[in-house]
């Protein structure tokens, strides 16, 4: 399913969250002023290269490589799918965690992401890139936090549109469960430039689940009813 709403309005305006996307964009703009030839040898110089970061994953090089990687796009599709996924679940996380253990998580997320996808191919030269490790932790936190939030999204038959939603931990467990499929399907497979790294994918989502483990454990939560109202007391106002 493509999601296109999640039944789970706010207290706060998520303004993390919208500064997340703003700076996203902001880069991939710059990102279009560069030739294909000025733009991978940025990637190779600013973002992670798992032959490099498997040599001292721990340095202040290599946080920072995951930190500007976080940022990089490939291609319209792939901000474009980030950013969907980044506004509509996002703003939950940072409203319940508040915007420091947010934070805290997205870049942990993000780290964990190109930790587990170099790995599987600690020798490739080609460069990791994207927001979607970090934005998996947040699909993880989610699922954590809200499994049973109503999405509302579109599932193609054929070339008919078909409207529905389903508890969100069937749209994320799907998506996760996906991952870890192609993930697996790619074992021993060379990671060609414009792949997709799913084991990326796959470390960032638990990453950003066993992180909200923890802090649901280390700080109060709300009690069970009024998590209840704040999810539904205004999700009459969510219509198609």
């Amino acid at each position: 399913m493509f999601p296109l709403q999640d039944l789970n309005p706010t207290r706060r305006f998520p303004i993390l969250t919208y500064i997340l996307i703003g700076i996203n964009i902001l880069v991939f703009l710059w990102q279009l002023t560069l030739t294909e030839q000025e733009l991978f040898l940025q990637f190779i110089n600013i973002a992670v290269v798992p032959e490099l970061f498997s040599q001292a994953p721990l340095s202040p090089e290599s946080l920072l490589d995951v930190l500007r990687s976080a940022f990089l796009h490939g291609g319209w599709g792939h901000i474009f799918g980030n950013m969907l996924y980044l506004y509509l679940f996002g703003d939950n996380i940072e409203d319940r965690l508040g915007k420091l253990l947010y934070l805290v998580l997205y870049f942990l997320s993000a780290y964990g992401a190109a930790f587990a996808q170099t790995l599987t191919d600690p020798t490739s030269p080609i460069p990791m890139i994207g927001a979607s490790g970090a934005i998996a932790g947040v699909l993880g936190s989610y699922l954590v936090l809200f499994p049973t939030v109503q999405v509302r999204g579109v599932i193609p038959i054929g070339f008919i549109p078909y409207f529905t939603q389903l508890p969100a931990f069937i749209v994320l467990g799907f998506w996760f469960v996906l991952q870890l499929f192609n993930g697996i399907a790619s074992i021993g497979a060379p990671f060609a430039e414009g792949g997709v790294a799913f084991f990326a994918h796959i470390g960032g989502f638990v990453v950003g689940a066993v992180l909200t483990v923890i802090f649901t454990r280390l700080m109060p939560q709300p009690p069970v009813e009024d998590r209840n109202r704040m999810l539904y007391e205004r999700a009459r106002r969510y219509r198609f």
